[in-house]
């Protein structure tokens, strides 16, 4: 006993005498609030001292306007009053002569044209009933005169009544309220009938409290229990997107991979044009591309001209697309749909001396999509190329595969695809263990020559491929659900894991 009474915190030491109480006399009598008190009763029930025994209620009780009808009667009740006086009412006069609101009208009108108590002719509302069936009370009635009520003592006639007002406006409310009830154990019983010294103890250990012996020589030091569970401490951390980003950076970069970085804003030259993509292709029309109300300057007129001709005449053997390209249609603006225009970019930046190179990107993307579970119009994307004249397509799976692998999947495999911008082509797909089926993730291959001639000067092997991000991080988190990883939910947020492979 005399450990347990160490371990009491000054709170706890204060409702000790008064736990035979109910919670709010111990309030009283400890000078203490409630939130206080129950705190310092839940650290006595982890010492076994009591038990809480919480029993919650629902309670039916009355809302503003419930408030009001039961005093002046429900606006059916004054409707009728009105047609019982007059028998015929013009529909536009009910409302000011039974000193009714908008709303109160229109429900009233509603309940009683339910039960076929009225008749609607020629805009003018007459009774249907006789004046028998008027002096009878409704079962809504009924149940505001017993409001309040326990929701469980509730019978099936009150709970047909409870669902016909809920329809309407603040004329019934749920409360939902709990009580606590004190059940002492034996050492609690023993612990009210001991008498606890008021002597002051030492509650933290602070600097001050060490510069001197004097400070704590002689006094008694608080017990802590070690083992009593303690609220969650949620400490700050990045998004977890963030941190599936910041983890696959690591993985390219461990492969050897330099990061390319862009903005989100891009020109249809880079976007489309550079990647050999033709101006009547669908994706360059509205409901595929965000487009911006300004037009971006061309590059070099060398490189222009370049891919000008690659789209007319073709370059390296190709025919190319046989159409007269318009240089104005490549000046217009959008928000990139994909960080390959990162990778057309590079190319141009490159000099043959500075081969072999390998790149990464990893960023957001736009496209106009319906936003649904399953799409979005804003994406990631983790896009990367290796430029290297000894480069094969078994070099283009064997960086895929490690990559994946580092991501966590480890059945992969690849199928043959078709790409406007790259020959040959191959899409990647994962097994889900879970779900039992292939998932498709991306798509790669070799840049096509209409591509690298024009932007390099000359055709060699360039290994690229663009893979959705989202679907991977969506896997690891589990989400169901894509908008769900844009959603600043603080509860979701504190319980995500960190992104550890």
């Amino acid at each position: 006993m005399e450990k347990l009474i160490e371990s009491l915190s000054p709170n706890e030491r204060k409702i000790v005498p008064f736990l035979k109480e109910d919670v709010s006399m111990i309030c009283k009598k400890s000078n203490l609030d409630k939130v206080s008190v129950l705190r310092a009763l839940e650290y006595l029930s982890n010492k076994d001292v009591l038990k809480l025994d919480i029993v919650k209620r629902k309670m039916v009780i009355l809302g503003i306007n419930g408030i009001l009808y039961k005093k002046k009667g429900l606006p059916e009740r004054r409707f009728l009053n009105l047609l019982n006086e007059k028998r015929v009412v013009a529909m536009s006069d009910v409302a000011k002569l039974a000193g009714l609101s908008p709303d109160e009208f229109k429900a009233s009108l509603g309940a009683l044209k339910k039960k076929a108590m009225i008749d609607l002719t020629n805009g003018k509302v007459m009774l249907n009933v006789n004046p028998v069936e008027i002096a009878k009370k409704s079962l809504e009635e009924i149940f505001l005169e017993k409001v309040p009520i326990l929701f469980n003592e509730l019978l099936p006639e009150d709970n047909f009544s409870l669902k016909s007002l809920e329809k309407r406006k603040n004329i019934i409310e749920i409360e939902e309220s709990s009580e606590v009830k004190i059940v002492l154990t034996k050492i609690g019983e023993d612990l009210v009938g001991t008498k606890i010294s008021e002597e002051e103890m030492i509650e933290v250990v602070s600097s001050s409290l060490l510069k001197s012996d004097k400070n704590w020589k002689g006094k008694k030091f608080r017990r802590y229990d070690v083992s009593s569970p303690v609220p969650a401490v949620c400490g700050g951390k990045r998004h977890f997107v963030n941190q599936s980003i910041d983890y696959a950076r690591r993985v390219w970069t461990d492969l050897g991979f330099e990061e390319m970085t862009g903005d989100m804003v891009q020109g249809s030259f880079w976007n489309f044009d550079a990647l050999f993509t033709a101006q009547d292709h669908p994706v360059r029309e509205m409901q595929d591309t965000f487009f911006l109300d300004r037009e971006m300057d061309l590059p070099d007129k060398k490189l222009v001209k370049a891919v000008k001709d690659c789209h007319e005449v073709g370059v390296g053997g190709s025919k190319g697309w046989r159409y007269l390209w318009d240089e104005e249609d490549a000046k217009k603006v959008c928000l990139r749909t994909h960080t390959t225009c990162l990778s057309a970019r590079k190319l141009t930046e490159l000099k043959k001396e500075d081969l072999p190179k390998k790149f990464f990107s990893l960023g957001k993307n736009f496209r106009n999509e319906t936003v649904d579970w399953s799409h979005g119009f804003e994406f990631y994307q983790t896009e990367g190329i290796v430029i290297d004249k000894n480069a094969t397509f078994r070099n283009l799976l064997g960086y895929l595969k490690q990559f994946y692998k580092k991501m966590g999947f480890d059945d992969i495999r690849f199928r043959p695809a078709y790409f406007p911008y790259t020959e040959p082509s191959v899409e990647i797909d994962v097994w889900h263990p879970e779900k039992k089926v292939w998932l498709e993730l991306g798509g790669a291959g070799i840049f096509r020559p209409e591509i690298t001639i024009p932007l390099f000067g000359e055709h060699i092997p360039v290994l690229a491929w663009g893979q959705g991000f989202d679907r991977i991080v969506m896997d690891f988190y589990k989400i169901k659900d894509l908008r769900d990883m844009y959603k600043n939910n603080i509860t979701k947020l504190r319980d995500m894991k960190f992104w550890m492979k």
